[in-house]
């Protein structure tokens, strides 16, 4: 399964199917009344329903194992299929009722640990290392779980506006997709990338602001360990520069966070406002206005990623460079940057 007509399918039936399960959740988290209600740590001032993760999962994992079926590759993706259908189940309880951060982060470890032998090589030495070659094989597959954990953390932490989590998904995705094109690789994994896009942009639909809807831990959380799972691939693939350029911004704002609530002493597993993005709309921009800004970059990263194909890791300082100055633009007050 590949070719033109496999990628528009993976992509535009991904965005229909998205869309119509996304409304249909709506409707019943409305009826349901499964609201989440502001606090002084929240975005959104009146309450809004929470649970929308459900459309963009309820899209994303039939298509990935109908590419996978197809691509004979069926049972390389089964760890990945099952971790994420149980990070939704613990997540969805999260959402309704409130789990401690022990249920939740056993729950991700364990997927983590079953996904790695869907990584290129599996669990045993030999091919596919992600840090190729500069770790021996115990630690590559170790530092990876690390950062994995830590993506599939990250990106539930990074859903705090409207249509920023959704549409770093379909950058990430599309993103991924083009490279993993244009470097030659499996067809399969552009069809991943486009299918996550697709559910993401389907979703994002509902969610841009002011949202109808949010995504919730439900999908946050499944979310970030599915494209964690790609981009280290395209990473074991040889492509680790574009698997870092791809999602940096999302990388950088909730690592140098993480950083300085630790420097200050801060609990660190509470939630909070501190992320660049929410300083910036505290500081008088938009939802929407934050979101292109990050868009942008996600292009430019994009194509600094693209370039890296034939110029290696020369493009990471551009890359650094930009985020950089994107989250110096965040932290300045709207008015002092117009």
């Amino acid at each position: 399964m590949s070719g033109p007509l496999a990628l528009a399918l993976a992509l535009g039936g991904g965005v229909a199917l998205s869309w119509l399960l996304t409304g249909r959740v709506l409707a019943y988290l409305r009826r349901k009344a499964i609201l989440d209600h502001p606090n002084d740590r929240s975005s959104h001032s009146i309450p809004t329903p929470r649970g929308g993760g459900w459309g963009v999962m309820l899209t994303l994992l039939p298509a990935w194992a109908i590419i996978a079926a197809t691509a004979d590759e069926p049972l390389r993706a089964l760890p990945i299929l099952a971790g994420a259908v149980a990070l939704m189940a613990v997540s969805w309880m999260d959402d309704r009722r409130g789990l401690g951060p022990a249920p939740r982060f056993l729950a991700q470890i364990a997927a983590v640990v079953a996904g790695l032998s869907a990584l290129p090589g599996g669990v045993l030495p030999g091919e596919g290392l992600v840090f190729q070659g500069l770790l021996p094989f115990w630690a590559d597959r170790l530092v990876a779980a690390v950062g994995w954990l830590w993506f599939v953390n990250l990106f539930n932490f990074m859903d705090g506006i409207d249509g920023l989590a959704g549409g770093e998904a379909a950058s990430i995705g599309a993103g991924l997709a083009l490279v993993a094109a244009l470097a030659g690789l499996d067809p399969a994994l552009a069809l991943y990338g486009l299918a996550a896009a697709g559910a993401a942009l389907g979703f994002l639909m509902w969610n841009w602001h002011p949202a109808k809807l949010f995504m919730g831990d439900v999908g946050s959380v499944p979310l970030g360990y599915t494209l964690g799972w790609l981009l280290l691939v395209l990473a074991a693939s040889g492509l680790w520069v574009a698997a870092l350029l791809i999602p940096a911004y999302f990388l950088a704002d909730a690592t140098f966070t993480l950083l300085r609530r630790l420097a200050e002493g801060k609990k660190v597993w509470q939630a909070h406002r501190e992320h660049f993005y929410q300083k910036a709309t505290q500081r008088g921009r938009s939802h929407a206005q934050v979101v292109r800004l990050v868009l942008a970059l996600n292009a430019a990263l994009l194509l600094l990623a693209v370039a890296s194909l034939a110029l290696g890791w020369v493009v990471l300082p551009a890359g650094a460079a930009a985020v950089v100055l994107l989250l110096v633009l965040l932290a300045r007050p709207a008015r002092a940057a117009a």
